[in-house]
């Protein structure tokens, strides 16, 4: 049994590696957004970029909108070397990757700075690295924004407005212990799934950040979106460390300096699409309304008792406070 699936792994390697005679490399990448968000044109930004750097010899096959799985099928299919590269939140690699739960913890970042600060410092990079073990490599995060709560039938103006609704939320054990925390019922649910599950009432409400929100189109069907920004999740960009591991240290450069220049890039974008989105909506009937975040604090101050209870986590939230 065990040559089979050697041969099979081996076949998927090659697949999506597909070095030629001519030593060219072509990388599968797949996430499950829609082509005209922020993350997705700054995918292609950085295809376009590698294939400038390394003189066409290495290329970006990219596939959007879940054509090849979920979040966490894609990781899966990382591990096991059928996928090249993904984007996924990194809620989703806390499955894989423990250390991954920090981002999870409500309230941590106090603006947009700090959150850049530790992202691109050595904190960042630890968390990159965290996942090496489960043969992911961490190549960079794309900014996500803050995820704030939207809902069908009333606006969320304290926790106690969460109580008894069914809340969406990503298959995140942080994310689903700070729902209840709030008093909300944690719904998982794929993306890809949502809109009709909102739809047809299997759940209340979900929580995203705006371009998501807006690009998602649930504003159709949620009318109520409260700007509580209560955690901040950054996207990561993962590669599978067995085709990392098989590009050459120049094939490596040239896709983290591409990786890097997608990054800055991206952030440019996001901030223009956080504007229109808010905007967009907002024409299209939402109300908008930003709730006192102290109220919100004052009833996650559980998940802080938890999680330095992990020595591991409880060092990650002292040295991101401490950050400057």
């Amino acid at each position: 049994m065990k040559k089979p699936l050697i041969l099979i792994l081996c076949l998927t390697v090659l697949l999506n590696t597909c070095n030629t005679a001519s030593e060219k490399t072509s990388i599968k990448l797949a996430h499950g957004l829609d082509i005209s968000h922020p993350v997705h044109k700054a995918m292609v930004f950085m295809a376009d970029d590698l294939k400038q750097r390394s003189n066409g010899t290495m290329s970006i096959e990219i596939y959007p909108s879940q054509q090849l799985g979920t979040e966490r099928q894609c990781l899966e299919l990382l591990q096991i070397g059928s996928l090249g590269m993904t984007k996924v939140s990194a809620s989703v690699m806390e499955n894989f990757s423990p250390s991954m739960k920090v981002f999870g913890i409500p309230f941590l970042f106090r603006d947009k700075a700090h959150t850049f600060q530790v992202l691109d410092g050595d904190i960042g990079k630890e968390l990159l690295d965290s996942g090496k073990k489960y043969w992911l490599k961490g190549l960079g995060y794309y900014d996500s924004g803050s995820r704030s709560f939207y809902t069908k039938e009333q606006p969320i103006t304290s926790p106690e407005d969460l109580k008894g609704l069914k809340i969406r939320v990503q298959e995140s054990v942080t994310a689903m212990d700070m729902i209840r925390n709030l008093g909300g019922s944690p719904t998982p649910i794929s993306w890809g799934e949502l809109y009709t599950s909102l739809q047809q009432g299997v759940v209340d409400g979900a929580e995203n950040n705006p371009p998501s929100f807006y690009l998602s189109r649930h504003y159709e069907v949620c009318k109520f979106y409260a700007l509580d920004e209560h955690t901040t999740i950054p996207d990561v960009l993962i590669m599978g460390t067995y085709l990392w591991n098989s590009l050459n240290k120049q094939q490596q450069h040239w896709l983290q300096a591409s990786v890097d220049a997608s990054i800055k890039h991206q952030r440019k974008l996001w901030a223009v699409a956080e504007k229109e989105a808010l905007e967009e909506v907002e024409k299209a009937g939402v109300t908008i309304s930003r709730p006192d975040k102290s109220k919100f604090k004052d009833r996650v101050e559980n998940s802080y008792k938890i999680f330095n209870e992990d020595p591991l986590l409880a060092d990650l939230i002292s040295r991101i406070q401490a950050t400057n």
